[in-house]
């Protein structure tokens, strides 16, 4: 993909890319796959496009030596793909032990039921139509959307030590109502599936927030903070060596944006097309209809402020 493409929903122009000193080569010169920490390797799944940078960044979380592993987010349901987390388990004398699932957008989720069969794992989510118990079949009444699952949860706070490593679950709501991050403390590392990205920046979908992805990214600033972060391991694209770094340049964008927006709206603009047209045009065309996720967003929160000027048209 090319240089300055989107990230995950969200167009990226150059004004969307991280401050020099935290801005990772293109995609296509950095090793993604089997990249990682010592506890944490990365598995890209084959599934690149203009909404997934590489590919899904699969995570698999394990202590040196330990004979259990755990799955973060094991893509879409590509056969080889899952065959191949397996056989690198294996090949590490581990057994996948849990599957996580840091949202539920199917390029992260799709693949869990079939890992599951294949492993015998339970899935767990934040959202209870994801979860999957051992044995436990998918569809209706089963694990898949819509099903009414009795696995586990991913609670904030709630703390995973099957791999013989802890992994903390840090509520993350904003990118979707779902969103979670996971704390890997022993390497310093933060798992944040979409809520911040390799390269460039994330899109508010359409049940997240962008008031609680505010209130999100202020957290995780104050997290890499307390746990003296050295690395974020994103859901797409390159881990990133630089957490504080990249976190404020994620929050003063945010900030920028709704800056654009408020002028646009002073300018008269008055439908979410107008306000894309004049806050991105310097962005590819073909990637408007992802930029009016945004504008929606950040009408909806302006809205929620008392900014909103009426006839509006999102």
């Amino acid at each position: 993909m090319p240089d300055g493409a989107n990230v995950p929903g969200s167009p990226v122009t150059a004004a969307d890319s991280p401050p020099p000193g935290s801005t990772p080569p293109p995609d296509a010169l950095v090793p993604v796959d089997g990249s990682g920490t010592a506890r944490a390797r990365c598995i890209l799944a084959p599934n690149p496009g203009p909404m997934t940078l590489n590919g899904t960044n699969t995570w698999l979380i394990a202590e040196p030596g330990s004979a259990v592993a755990m799955v973060v987010d094991p893509g879409p349901d590509d056969e080889a793909h899952l065959r191949r987390v397996g056989d690198l388990a294996a090949a590490a004398g581990q057994r996948i032990g849990r599957i996580l699932l840091t949202h539920g957008h199917l390029d992260h989720s799709a693949g869990a039921a079939r890992l599951a069969s294949l492993t015998g794992a339970p899935v767990l989510a934040a959202d209870p139509a994801l979860r999957r118990s051992p044995g436990e079949r998918s569809g209706p009444g089963g694990s898949g959307p819509g099903g009414s699952s009795t696995g586990e949860g991913l609670g904030p706070g709630d703390v995973l030590t099957d791999a013989g490593c802890e992994l903390r679950v840090v509520a993350s709501p904003g990118h979707t109502a779902d969103s979670v991050c996971l704390l890997l403390s022993a390497d310093g590392a933060l798992l944040t599936g979409d809520t911040v990205l390799g390269r460039g920046t994330t899109v508010i979908a359409g049940d997240g927030n962008l008031a609680d992805y505010l209130a999100t990214l202020d957290r995780l600033r104050a997290l890499a903070d307390e746990q003296q972060l050295g690395t974020l391991l994103p859901g797409h694209g390159p881990l990133l060596a630089d957490p504080a770094g990249v976190l404020d340049f994620y929050i003063s964008h945010r900030q920028e944006r709704l800056a654009e927006i408020r002028a646009a709206l002073a300018a008269g603009d008055r439908t979410g097309e107008e306000i894309v047209a004049r806050v991105y045009a310097d962005v590819d065309r073909s990637l408007w209809p992802f930029a009016r996720w945004s504008v929606r967003a950040q009408l909806d929160y302006l809205a929620g402020c008392g900014e909103l000027p009426s006839g509006i048209s999102a």
